[in-house]
């Protein structure tokens, strides 16, 4: 497992979040009262869109929350990281309720899933990455505030990862697809497309050009102790592959060839999630394991960091929140809500940043339920303190 996986993970879920959000605010209806209360004000369904994704991009790059980002760590569960995507979503004026935030997450996560799928070397992970990078930019073009945000993040990704050596992208491919593994949604964008089988599993090409550096294959070639080519013999390949393309740029501004990372939904068309038949058998026979999670206490000092820098804006006067539906109609949204197994949903981990003790014991008491003997012992007690203080610190 790769330690430097991570942020890679982050930023591009975070990309493939922001183009679904954008897309569905784009597409989101005034509601009759509402419109009438905002008629004096021109153009509010594109103020308030602009407005949702300023602060989600901004609360995505906060420069405590990325320090706590590019350390090095193990990649942590899915529940983890999407606790952290719960709150991020949530970082505005916008509301999801839980069935529109599961088709969210399911629609990232497929999404940047057949990215790594379809990735020619493991290298091109970083291109994928840039794409987003570059569209994030795009939305921010006119906040010169939160474009430096972006930029240093840019500056942060290439000083990190372009040094790595092919064997070590390899290993973040690997990390990132064993994080993957066991998510199967169908997507009707990807079924449309004939590149996703029935049962949620992509169709990898046999077409197309080759990875940048490499030989189109179908050729096999011999040499001598002495290093003289002595013969040739070539065999079908099975598929329709072309010379490789020249290779993308991988500083802050340039091209990056492969078309992978960037927007899928600039294109209007209906985006739907469905789960195949064997992961929602599987899912309605999942026990939950009684026994301890070695990870359990290093996931909440994870959560803990990173929701320290995210500033949540709390939902206030009802006529300025609004709610978006990734559905087409309420009635499929609740349909949804209502026949999601309830293994695939997550609730959200509210850590509160305080010195109250009573916070401080439920800290400690949470942490040490995940201890193997059960006791509370005052380390596990001192190690609520430091976290606590260090979240008030952020």
């Amino acid at each position: 497992m790769s330690s430097r996986t991570l942020p890679l993970l982050f930023i591009n879920l975070g990309g493939e979040m922001l183009y679904i959000l954008d897309q569905r605010l784009r597409a989101q209806n005034i509601p009759a009262d509402k419109a009438k209360k905002v008629s004096a004000i021109p153009g509010w369904i594109e103020a308030d869109r602009k407005r949702v994704m300023n602060d989600i991009i901004t609360t995505m790059f906060n420069k405590k929350f990325l320090e706590e980002l590019f350390k090095p760590q193990e990649l942590y569960s899915k529940k983890a990281l999407r606790t952290v995507f719960d709150r991020l979503a949530h970082a505005s004026i916008m509301r999801l309720n839980q069935a529109s935030m599961d088709k969210l997450y399911d629609l990232m996560t497929m999404a940047f899933k057949y990215q790594v799928l379809l990735c020619p070397r493991p290298k091109d992970i970083l291109l994928v990455s840039f794409n987003h990078m570059d569209a994030i930019k795009d939305f921010v073009k006119d906040t010169p505030s939160i474009l430096s945000q972006v930029d240093e993040t840019y500056r942060q990704l290439i000083e990190m990862y372009t040094p790595l050596s092919s064997g070590e992208f390899q290993l973040i491919r690997q990390t990132l697809l064993i994080f993957f593994q066991d998510m199967h949604i169908r997507v009707s964008i990807f079924l449309k497309d004939k590149v996703q089988n029935s049962n949620g599993r992509f169709v990898l090409p046999t077409s197309g050009p080759v990875p940048h550096g490499t030989q189109v294959p179908g050729l096999i070639r011999i040499f001598s102790c002495t290093g003289e080519e002595i013969t040739r013999l070539k065999f079908n390949n099975g598929g329709n592959y072309t010379t490789a393309l020249r290779e993308g740029s991988f500083d802050i501004f340039g091209d990056r060839v492969t078309k992978l990372g960037t927007n899928m939904y600039s294109v209007s068309r209906p985006v739907e999630t469905h789960m195949s038949g064997t992961a929602k058998n599987s899912a309605q026979h999942t026990k939950v394991s009684a026994a301890p999670n070695p990870l359990a206490k290093e996931e909440l000092n994870l959560l803990a960091r990173l929701m320290g820098g995210l500033e949540v804006q709390k939902p206030g006067n009802t006529d300025t929140d609004f709610r978006i539906n990734l559905f087409a109609t309420d009635e499929e949204e609740e349909e949804a809500l209502i026949s999601r197994p309830d293994e695939l949903s997550y609730g959200v981990i509210n850590i509160q940043a305080t010195k109250d003790q009573q916070a401080n014991a439920e800290l400690a008491k949470i942490m040490g339920e995940f201890t193997e003997s059960g006791d509370q012992s005052p380390s596990v007690s001192n190690k609520g303190d430091d976290l606590l203080a260090m979240m008030d610190g952020l």
